[in-house]
């Protein structure tokens, strides 16, 4: 029982968290110049204002410490945490990139584009250095990401981090 409340739920978490991290830290330490710098891709913006250098940077930072963090107990982590940051700031723009050539404009809800790119791209990154979540460890990740999406984000709203609370 101990061993499967670990693979299942324990490791998941302490896998993801620098995902989790990265992908949060733009809400709160982005904003500035965009990342596209205002260029369009067949007449759309290519990731949008919403998208910015500092918000990267911001959540590469973040991710990249979590890393650095979990490695002191987990040293296996640091560069599969590594790759969760940089799989998550990819996944994040490529769902804005998909979304803006749909014609949604920015702060539009679309669901799955809005919750699931980052932690999708995130593993994808990470999977070539082992260590993945067992099955039922990824279905729990994807559950959990499903509700703290909802829960964070009416958070950031509420905070006026965010101008909407999806």
């Amino acid at each position: 029982m101990g061993i499967d409340l670990y693979l299942i739920f324990i490791y998941p978490l302490i896998y993801i968290w620098p995902a989790y991290v990265a992908n949060g830290a733009p809400v709160i330490l982005g904003g500035g110049k965009p990342l596209d710098f205002g260029r369009k891709f067949m007449g759309k913006p290519i990731f949008g204002s919403h998208k910015t250098i500092r918000g990267l940077f911001a959540g590469l930072a973040a991710g990249f410490i979590m890393a650095g963090l979990e490695s002191i107990v987990f040293p296996y982590m640091l560069p599969i945490g590594i790759l969760l940051s940089v799989g998550t700031m990819f996944g994040d723009l490529f769902g804005s990139f998909i979304k803006r050539r749909m014609g949604t404009g920015e702060g539009t809800k679309m669901l799955f584009l809005d919750q699931y790119p980052f932690v999708i791209f995130a593993m994808l990154f990470a999977l070539p250095l082992g260590h993945t979540p067992s099955i039922p460890g990824i279905i729990f990740i994807l559950l959990l990401t499903g509700a703290l999406h909802v829960l964070t984000n009416h958070g950031a709203h509420k905070m006026k981090l965010k101008k909407v609370p999806w």
